[in-house]
């Protein structure tokens, strides 16, 4: 019934229904951080202005057209009230009656149903009916809204409630265009009348709104939202001062890229990577970095599903207007578009760091240096990206001087016709592996070799299986299928039957230790080398794994492959016959110095009592 007071007529109006389930929702069970009612009242406010400013090019005249386009927030301690003021576009009294007291869109019946029965858990679909406004009964236990319409000659109404199952509305007087909003606290809510808590507020969701924010006559939003803006007209100083804002840094980012697209998504995106990689000096793992905005107004903070886990580190600013979003607007509810607005930018990311290893090679080699690590993760964990990760690897080789790195693509163009795979091999520098028998078969074919240093290489090289068709292969496996040699260098080898005869022997002596001996087809200057017969176990991925388990001896399946026309071998077969014993120490002796040429730990005790006992054989 209409309430009458003096000549102001006030109608009190229900809720209705699905509003009340609504309320109900957002006040208990929706939002985890009640200051995120401030956002949203902010956002609903930009969103007004944003209109004004649309209507005000397509028609001749508005309301107080004088009045700036701004935001104010007053506090008042003492009546613990915070009021919100926007000069936007206003409402009239079925605007109001629309917009704050039902939702008027088909289906919503349905959507309350859905959250019921889901016992309000699954919240995904109710961002579409915009009811961010409602938040506000989060912290208010009364809220007034004050408003009049752009339009000309329009009239100022007031929309009071409690949130409880009413409201009423009627005539102000005295109102210029906008929206003013009136938030009479809760008691275990004054906390929202501290002029510095609500500055941080501000800071923290809304900094890149493009209306001036001011509270109690302070001016807030001071950091412009450059990533909407031309990059044309971004000087270096600001895109810098904006990446040391977002990042809480003071030096300046290592790169910088900075696009915007219409097709699939509309997406704006300002993204940095940083100088350091601050994992590497232990300082735990590090948080995405990437914020997520809807037309200026922050949706979530350190977004994780904006980008893969393993682009952690990259910091900056995504925006697009796109994403359909939750009344909390913490998650985003619909996941496949989410997926497709990560690939779009991880793939744009991907992109720009292929332009970047092209055109500036060193300065690449500097980023793989700090960051490669990540594009090692992501090889390993993100099938979508492969193609495009691996292009980033970077690697030393047989080829390459010291220090300088080259690309899978490079080596494939070097690869000599016929060769059908591309070899690497593991080890702490390149002198180690240069200085061990692994590359003996490969130096004498001229076949390039890359070098690896980190334990995760192998992993990511055979997790990876090949490059453009060239099956990826680490040279300590037994079954290699190399180029036969024309001249083989040494000596004349042993004959078959003493080969045979030979190998047979060591096995027995070294028991299961190896699971096979044999002659060796690849060794030029060194008498023996371990092999394993497992492609997938390479000798780097056991030297972690003994790590780990320092009681581990030799981890898979070892094949002896012996030099039959190195001297010692030669000698050997021929000590085995007049001094067994001591042949068998001789044995020992190289099997432990081939587990050291593979890196892998040998038990330094028997090593150094063995070598005294050959010693002393040879002074004598």
């Amino acid at each position: 019934m209409p309430e009458t007071t003096g000549e102001k007529a006030y109608e009190t109006r229900e809720f209705q229904a699905e509003v009340k389930q609504v309320l109900d929702i957002v006040v208990n069970s929706l939002y985890t951080d009640r200051e995120i009612f401030l956002r949203e009242l902010i956002s609903n406010a930009a969103d007004a202005l944003e209109k004004l400013r649309y209507e005000s090019l397509t028609k001749k005249e508005v309301q107080d057209q004088e009045l700036p386009l701004e935001i104010t927030i007053e506090l008042d301690d003492q009546e613990h009230t915070l009021t919100i003021t926007d000069t936007g576009i206003g409402m009239t009294r079925d605007e109001l009656i629309e917009n704050l007291g039902t939702i008027a869109h088909s289906g919503s019946k349905t959507l309350i149903q859905q959250l019921a029965d889901a016992g309000r858990k699954d919240l995904s679909l109710i961002g579409q009916f915009g009811v961010g406004f409602y938040a506000a009964f989060m912290v208010a236990r009364k809220i007034r809204v004050l408003s009049k319409s752009y339009q000309i000659d329009a009239a100022g109404y007031e929309w009071t409630s409690d949130g409880i199952g009413s409201y009423t509305i009627g005539p102000a007087e005295g109102l210029t265009r906008g929206t003013k909003i009136i938030l009479e606290l809760k008691d275990d809510a004054h906390e929202f009348t501290a002029i510095d808590n609500i500055k941080r507020i501000i800071r923290q969701y809304s900094s890149f709104v493009p209306f001036t924010i001011t509270v109690n006559g302070d001016k807030v939003n001071t950091i412009q939202a450059i990533w909407t803006r031309n990059k044309n007209e971004i000087s270096e100083e600001e895109y810098n001062e904006f990446y040391k804002f977002i990042a809480n840094t003071y030096d300046e980012p290592f790169y910088r890229l900075h696009f915007s697209t219409d097709a699939p998504l509309a997406i704006n995106a300002l993204l940095f990577v940083p100088m350091q990689n601050f994992e590497r000096y232990g300082f735990g793992r590090m948080e995405p970095g990437v914020n997520l905005y809807c037309r200026k107004v922050l949706i979530q903070q350190q977004a994780e599903s904006i980008l893969p886990e393993w682009l952690r580190f990259v910091k900056g600013v995504v925006d697009s207007e796109d994403i359909p979003l939750n009344i909390s607007r913490e998650t985003m509810q619909d996941s496949a578009l989410v997926a497709r607005l990560r690939r779009a930018i991880t793939g744009r990311f991907l992109k720009f760091l292929n332009e970047q290893a092209r055109t500036s090679p060193d300065r690449y080699a500097e980023f793989w240096q700090t960051f490669g690590i990540f594009i090692k993760e992501g090889l390993t964990s993100d099938f979508t990206h492969r193609d495009e990760l691996a292009k980033l690897l970077r690697f030393e080789s047989s080829a390459t001087e010291p220090g300088k790195l080259t690309s899978l693509a490079e080596y494939a163009e070097r690869m000599p016709e016929g060769q059908k795979e591309i070899y690497f091999i593991n080890g702490p520098t390149r002198e180690i592996i240069e200085a061990g028998p692994y590359l003996e078969a490969f130096r004498a074919r001229t076949l390039e070799v890359i070098y690896t240093h980190e334990p995760v290489d192998d992993f990511v090289l055979s997790n990876l299986m090949e490059y453009e068709q060239k099956k990826l292969v680490s040279v300590d496996q037994a079954e290699l299928e190399l180029p036969s040699l024309e001249d083989s260098p040494g000596e004349e080898p042993l004959d078959s039957e003493t080969v045979n005869s030979l190998a047979g022997w060591l096995k027995e002596t070294l028991g299961d230790k190896v699971s096979e001996v044999k002659e060796s087809g690849r060794l030029v200057d060194s008498p023996a080398v371990l092999l394993n017969q497992d492609s997938i176990m390479t000798s780097s991925m056991q030297r972690v794994m003994q790590a780990v388990n320092k009681d581990m001896g030799a981890v898979g399946k070892k094949t002896l492959e012996i030099n039959t026309r190195h001297a010692l071998i030669k000698r050997l077969a021929v000590l085995r016959e007049k001094d067994a014993d001591f042949a068998k120490i001789v044995v020992e002796q190289i099997y432990d110095n081939a587990l050291i040429s593979a890196g892998l730990l040998a038990d330094p005790r028997g090593i150094v009592d063995r070598m005294y006992q050959i010693l002393e054989r040879a002074v004598s």
